[in-house]
């Protein structure tokens, strides 16, 4: 069985339960405590060369690291994934995008908001949103006027880039003046599958 290692509100890591879930796959979910150190722990470090979530080991033992490898490989040969070589391509141009210039800008103002540090931490926080900003716009205008990122279907690319993005109030940014991002989430949202963060929170 796959086995998924991730930690309890990592964004890249709920990227692959939800495309585990929408593939109906079944996994064995260890949860670590990045608090406690545990992505540094020996043990771990053997399969994750990066020390961090999410890693998905396969069933015959080999490890996968990387939120958009590990949805690339198992989005391949299904409705998430394009056969068309250019529209492919297209997905991963937006998984390299959400790394570049959205996931740092987002998951770091969020993990201060969240661990109280926002006071003492604003010029980060400022300084980050003035990276972020700029990727938030121009995915909110490429959102206007289309459905999905790419082609008619919903892909791994709108999978990769909502999770983030929907939890980017956390980290103190005004999403409400990207009514692009806002309508597109709710389709995201709404998709066959798709789970919550954090399954119990009711959103």
């Amino acid at each position: 069985m796959l086995r998924l290692y991730d930690s309890r509100l990592s964004g890249n890591s709920w990227k692959i339960r939800i495309l585990l879930s929408q593939l109906g796959l079944a996994y064995d979910r260890v949860t670590l405590d990045l608090q406690k150190g545990e992505v540094r722990e020996p043990a771990f470090r053997q399969i994750s060369r990066f020390a961090r979530v999410p890693v998905l080991v396969l069933e015959d033992g080999r490890p996968i690291v990387e939120s958009g490898a590990i949805l690339l490989h198992l989005a391949q040969g299904t409705p998430y994934l394009p056969d068309d070589p250019y529209l492919r391509t297209e997905v991963m141009g937006w998984l390299f995008f959400e790394q570049a210039d959205l996931q740092k800008a987002i998951a770091i103002p969020r993990v201060l908001h969240l661990h109280g540090l926002a006071q003492e931490r604003q010029q980060d926080i400022e300084r980050l949103h003035l990276e972020g900003y700029p990727g938030l716009e121009k995915l909110d205008q490429w959102l206007r006027g289309r459905t999905w990122l790419v082609g008619e279907d919903y892909t791994i690319a709108d999978l990769a880039l909502s999770a983030y993005v929907s939890l980017a109030d956390q980290g103190g940014y005004d999403m409400a003046r990207f009514a692009g991002i806002r309508d597109w989430l709710v389709r995201v949202h709404g998709q066959r599958g798709w789970v919550p963060l954090i399954p119990d929170a009711g959103h």
